[in-house]
Parts: structure tokens; C-alpha cells; sequence
């Protein structure tokens, strides 16, 4: 897939699941100061797997640090990053953590907008809340 030109992927870096630490938070070698399987896997990504410049990375709202520690390691690749509002991920940490001028961030929120309300007023608390979200992302920015 990544042989061909004009389509896009994004690789699993780092989740927002508490469950990742099981396996994206080893190190590849019990030695310390061996990356960690999520900092390999972003090495690779702005690398070597990056054949035709269509590859990006998921990383959770939930690990700013670790977003920052992905940027570090892949500086121009754009980030997806999910778990921000009913996961506990923080906007304005997230953005903070990712956000470069030449190296786009997509921050997702699903289930804070989707269930912002269960009554009537299902639609406008979905707006309120989308409106709030895209607010304190952009404010967050330097």
C-alpha cells in the first residue's frame, strides 16, 4: 500500500487506551535508553515506511508528553489524534504538545459531541459542545 502515490495512511503510534501501555510502552531491548515500541514506530513512519510522503500517526490526547516525544521523533509528519473530551484528553494540552506551523494535527472528539445531550436539545448541545472544543483547540495555539 504505501508503494502507491496519492493515498494516505495513518499508523497506530500511541493510543489514548490505558491498554496500550501493554505493548506501545516496552522498550524494544530490556537496556535503558532503548526506545520505547511507540518511539520506533514513529522513527519508521517519518522514515524509511514514509516511501511517498502519505503517512501519518495516531497519537491519544490522553499522553501529551507522549505527543510531544512523537514530535520529536517525527517532526513533519501530521498527527490524528484522538480521545479529546470523554476520553480525558485535554485540548490545550494536546495542542500545545503537537501542534506545529508546518506539520498539520487533527483532533478528534466523538463521543463528547455525539452524546452532549440525550433529550430535545440533542442538536444544539452537539453545537454548543463542537463549538467549545474547536474554540479551546484554537485558542490553545501559539
Amino acid at each position: 500500500y504505501l508503494k502507491y502515490h496519492g493515498k494516505g495512511a495513518f499508523l497506530l503510534c500511541r493510543t489514548s487506551n490505558p491498554g496500550g501501555d501493554d505493548l506501545q510502552n516496552q522498550r524494544l531491548a530490556s537496556i535503558e535508553g532503548q526506545p520505547l515500541l511507540y518511539e520506533h514506530v514513529a522513527r519508521l513512519a517519518q522514515g524509511p515506511w514514509n516511501l511517498n510522503g502519505q503517512l501519518g500517526l495516531v497519537v491519544g490526547a490522553t499522553y501529551p508528553a507522549e505527543i510531544e516525544r512523537v514530535r520529536a521523533v517525527a517532526p513533519t509528519l501530521p498527527l490524528l489524534i484522538p480521545g479529546v473530551g470523554a476520553q480525558g484528553g485535554d485540548a490545550v494540552a494536546t495542542v500545545r504538545a503537537g501542534w506545529r506551523p508546518d506539520a498539520p494535527i487533527i483532533v478528534n472528539s466523538s463521543r463528547a459531541i455525539l452524546y452532549a445531550s440525550s433529550g430535545d436539545d440533542f442538536a444544539e448541545a452537539a453545537r454548543r459542545e463542537a463549538t467549545r472544543t474547536r474554540d479551546l483547540l484554537q485558542a490553545a495555539r501559539p
